[in-house]
């Protein structure tokens, strides 16, 4: 029997949770260091993982499957195809850049305020999301999938409603009732989208029989399994509608700002650069692999949702005064792009939506962390309150600036590719929509380097003239970032030559071939 490698990748951070919890109050700094180990641990499996994964091999490999609930057909599965391991990769990376970022996030506050919760949860609860959503990447049974797209909510409600950000203008009282109206709002969107996905689960069971998402997608493959039109419509608007949620798509995203602007910036990368990628990777592996005769047809309105999603989250971006919930609504775009991308329904967008769940991940989290370590030594989330920053942090203002450059996607920097890809993917097909889609990238400029020139250039402004620049373990947190945005802007080729396979076997699924370029090339 082979070793189990995908069990063992998920596993070892859920270990690595309890065994945080279970550390002495007295011992922060040894919670905080065994989250850390077991994050890196983690990373090391995944990397075995990302080696052991052939491209031109099987679809899904590394699997494993044994009986769970044999009555109701449900079974332990798991394998990996090129989209789950960037993701699982991804996922890897960032988490240990999330706990060294939040080394002092959840430390007690001097004035002896019990309003934060122990150190060691805050740590245990990182590593709990984190061995989650690893599974959920790895699950292909769908209702061991669903047990997990819904437990990870758990960890994440008491992240973001115990442990939010301290830069708060209203007082304790005022922020404590935002937590909680966050952490709330949270919860309650993703579960009643996770309901909803329940009865389309269901009813799943009862037109196939079990849970297999490979056996089903077989079956309907070789004509074995027939659903009826107005039944696949139906449990594929169930599964849509809670991948849409937590994507977040339009109209469906009023959580997402409430809760990075309330939670600290390692919760809020977690969030957008982490958990919410659990939606857009659903929309491919279970949304096109198992209706794909009614993705098709829900196809021209999630291109509209998706479109309306770029461009209003943009907007939105522009007239904020906040700077995470600017990041948030910047978020709502890229996602947009990301799940047009995917219902282009060609080979180009559906890498490009693949490449850009990894490339925002990166992105974000570069420019979110970042800003973290800014509003925590002003004490101030508002744009307002900011001013020269670059004259007395010019590393700090660096690094932001290149995290922001990313974030509008400049040439050279990773997200570049993934937006180019997916826009001439939907021009392609649909040029009327890629053509639109492309404001997108102009107000994106717009909020980036307005948001720049006002926290960081011009007139010092008293309150950060004293402002220190980034410590040691900031650089850490922050430099291999900015390394990985500007080798997979230069090189992104190790990612695409693990998901174009992948995409490849998604288009077959839903029958679709690229269009035929309108001009022939000159022989």
């Amino acid at each position: 029997m082979s070793f189990p490698l995908l069990t063992a990748t998920a596993a070892l951070p859920a270990v690595g949770a309890v065994a945080t919890a279970a550390v002495p109050a007295a011992r922060r700094t040894a919670a905080k260091w065994l989250a850390l180990l077991v994050s890196l641990a983690t990373l090391a499996l995944a990397i075995v993982v990302l080696v052991r994964f052939d491209p031109g091999g099987s679809r899904y490999q590394l699997t494993e499957s044994h009986a769970w609930i044999k009555n109701f057909g449900v079974r332990y599965e798991l394998g990996v195809d090129g989209i789950a391991v960037a993701l699982i990769a991804l996922t890897a990376v960032l988490i240990p850049f999330i706990i060294l970022a939040g080394w002092h996030d959840a430390d007690p506050l001097e004035t002896g305020s019990r309003r934060w919760r122990p150190t060691q949860g805050f740590f245990a609860l990182i590593l709990a999301v984190e061995a989650m959503v690893l599974i959920s990447f790895e699950s292909t049974d769908v209702f061991l999938f669903y047990i997990f797209f819904e437990a990870m909510l758990i960890p994440m409600y008491f992240l973001i409603g115990g442990f939010g950000d301290r830069a708060h203008a209203q007082g304790e009282a005022a922020a404590s009732t935002q937590r909680s109206y966050a952490a709330v709002k949270f919860l309650l969107y993703n579960l009643v989208g996770g309901l909803i996905m329940l009865a389309a689960v269901i009813g799943l069971y009862v037109v196939a029989g079990n849970f297999s998402l490979q056996e089903i997608a077989q079956a309907r493959a070789n004509g074995s399994l027939h659903m009826a039109t107005s039944t696949e419509r139906w449990l594929f608007l169930g599964f849509f509608f809670a991948f849409a949620v937590k994507a977040p798509l339009w109209p469906l995203h009023t959580w997402l700002p409430n809760a990075m602007q309330e939670s600290t910036a390692p919760v809020a990368v977690l969030i957008t650069a982490v958990v919410d990628k659990v939606g857009t990777f659903a929309m491919l592996r279970f949304c096109l692999q198992l209706f794909p005769q009614a993705s098709k047809w829900a196809t021209p309105i999630i291109l509209v949702l998706a479109l309306i999603s770029i461009v209003y989250g943009a907007l939105l971006a522009v007239g904020q005064r906040d700077i995470k919930r600017l990041v948030a609504y910047a978020s709502i775009s890229h996602f947009g792009f990301i799940i047009m991308g995917i219902f282009a329904m060609t080979s180009q967008g559906q890498s490009g939506a693949t490449l850009y769940m990894v490339n925002h991940g990166i992105s974000t989290a570069a420019l979110m962390l970042v800003a973290g370590f800014l509003i925590s030594r002003r004490g101030s989330r508002l744009i307002a309150d900011y001013g020269g920053v670059q004259k007395v942090a010019p590393v700090l203002a660096g690094t932001f600036l290149i995290g922001g450059l990313a974030t509008l996607s400049l040439p050279g920097l990773a997200p570049f590719v993934s937006e180019f890809l997916v826009l001439v993917g939907t021009f392609t097909r649909y040029p009327v929509i890629g053509i639109i889609a492309t404001f997108g990238i102009v107000l994106a400029a717009l909020y980036t380097l307005v948001l720049y020139q006002r926290t960081m250039t011009g007139p010092v402004k008293p309150e950060v003239s004293a402002m220190p620049d980034l410590r040691v373990r900031e650089l850490l947190v922050v430099a291999p970032l900015i390394v990985l945005l500007i080798f997979l802007g230069v090189y992104p080729k190790p990612v695409t030559d693990i998901v174009n396979p992948a995409v490849k076997q998604t288009m077959s699924d839903v029958h679709k071939t690229d269009p035929k370029p309108s001009v022939e090339a000159a022989k």
